[in-house]
């Protein structure tokens, strides 16, 4: 892989438009628009059915953990290999353990503007910012003080291979050459939240819970407006970010898949306090697969 097309709007499903099905003839002449055109098009129905069959969220895997630092290794907030599905509905898939440097992730946030961004993102009464089971799984172990910090995946496309190929543009050149392939990649993020607060905790909506709906009629009547209305209001200004996403994303596409907090000290800027990182894995949006649902169901 020789580059990173990392901008969102590098994939033409990004841009929103409704692809046209390539229609060839005998004889007509192609460029390699037309084949782009008919790789959009079919790019396009999949994860058309897949954003609106499964939703954006974890589809498995993807466990998110802290593994201390040692003599040997640096420490790390390590992502276990699994697949999730973002909002355009695009696969995106972590094959094998992936990590990132939280030291090196501290250290480069001190040396960025004196530490101001950590000192933003340091909170006192933590247990309002994780999730339920968090809560219940950790009593006793929740930091009195902490910078929270949350872990985003996103898609990208890796440029791969080069092959010879007719110079572009305004040049003139007999040996030119052109990436032949596109493999769909992924980037990790680890982002501090700056923006916090007990009305705007950071974490993704959470789903209708009709199973809280007693009578058979009026949970399938809130079933059916819910299927009616998840049919995305269009914005001419394309994707919003959603609650999850800090100011600071560039991607409203970059799917949350889980919450750092690491302990600090009340000083300016914040310094490490131990080594204990708490990780929270559940508030993000799963979609489990339906072989998993139907063995709950008993089928």
């Amino acid at each position: 892989m020789s580059a990173l097309k990392r901008l969102p709007e590098a994939d033409p499903l990004f841009a929103g438009q409704v692809p046209d099905r390539p229609f060839y003839a005998t004889g007509m002449l192609l460029d390699a628009q037309d084949f782009v055109d008919e790789q959009t098009y079919h790019r396009s129905r999949l994860a058309r059915a897949l954003a609106f069959g499964l939703g954006s969220g974890t589809l498995a895997g993807l466990r998110v953990s802290h593994q201390p630092g040692d003599a040997k290794s640096p420490e790390e907030i390590i992502v276990a290999p699994g697949v999730a599905v973002d909002r355009l509905g695009r696969m995106i898939e972590i094959p094998r353990p992936a990590c990132l440097r939280l030291g090196r992730w501290f250290d480069g946030k001190i040396a960025a503007g004196g530490g101001d961004a950590l000192r933003l993102a340091r909170y006192d009464n933590l247990a309002r910012f994780l999730s339920a089971r968090s809560q219940a799984g950790n009593a006793g172990e929740i930091p009195a003080l902490a910078v929270v910090a949350d872990v985003f995946v996103r898609f990208i496309a890796c440029e791969k291979g080069l092959t010879p190929s007719f110079a572009a543009g305004p040049f003139d050149a007999l040996d030119a050459v052109s990436t032949s392939r596109l493999r769909d990649a992924y980037e990790l993020l680890l982002i501090e939240r700056i923006d916090l607060q007990d009305t705007h905790k950071g974490l993704p909506d959470a789903k209708p819970d009709l199973a809280a709906i007693a009578d058979p009629a009026a949970r399938l009547a809130a079933l059916q407006d819910a299927v009616l209305d998840a049919w995305p209001t269009a914005s001419k200004d394309g994707l919003s970010l959603l609650p999850e996403h800090p100011p600071s994303i560039k991607d409203p596409t970059a799917v949350f898949i889980g919450r750092v907090l690491i302990p600090v000290t009340a000083d300016n800027p914040p310094g490490r306090d131990g080594d204990k990182v708490l990780v929270d894995n559940w508030p993000r949006h799963f979609l489990p697969p339906l072989n998993l649902v139907a063995h709950w169901l008993g089928a």
